[in-house]
């Protein structure tokens, strides 16, 4: 979901910059800082989730 989400806003930030319509453009910049968020959440919870499975192994 983070890359495609970071393509499609990519897209349509170029779109809007393009046509002219700055709320497009603004769609496409949330659709890539969600891109972020999203990839980081997911890297905190494999972070977290292997440190379990680190201590399991003990």
């Amino acid at each position: 979901m983070g890359a495609f989400d970071e393509i499609k806003g990519k897209a349509k930030e170029a779109a809007g910059k393009v046509t002219g319509n700055e709320r497009l453009e603004d769609e496409g910049k949330a659709d890539q800082v969600k891109s972020d968020v999203v990839d980081a959440v997911k890297d905190g919870v494999n972070k977290v989730v292997g440190s379990f499975k680190d201590d399991s192994d003990k």
